[in-house]
């Protein structure tokens, strides 16, 4: 499977149908290592953080949850 390598300029032009893309290939999770389906993972969340309206509905992908550290 292939992975994709992204800017900051890159992730600003993406589409839903990119996103839908991405997200298709973690849930398949069929990578050929471990390394490319982390890669995947660490630009859905960087999608996640500056283009929040493509993101929020595949959340449950990343499991990031609230935590109190006091």
């Amino acid at each position: 499977m292939t992975t994709i390598n992204l800017t900051e300029k890159d992730i600003s032009a993406l589409t839903e149908e990119d996103i839908i893309a991405l997200v298709g290939r973690l849930d398949q999770d069929d990578y050929n290592n471990p390394f490319e389906s982390l890669k995947d993972w660490h630009i859905l969340r960087t999608i996640l953080f500056q283009r929040q309206d493509l993101a929020e509905p595949y959340l449950y992908l990343l499991d990031i949850e609230a935590y109190d550290e006091a």
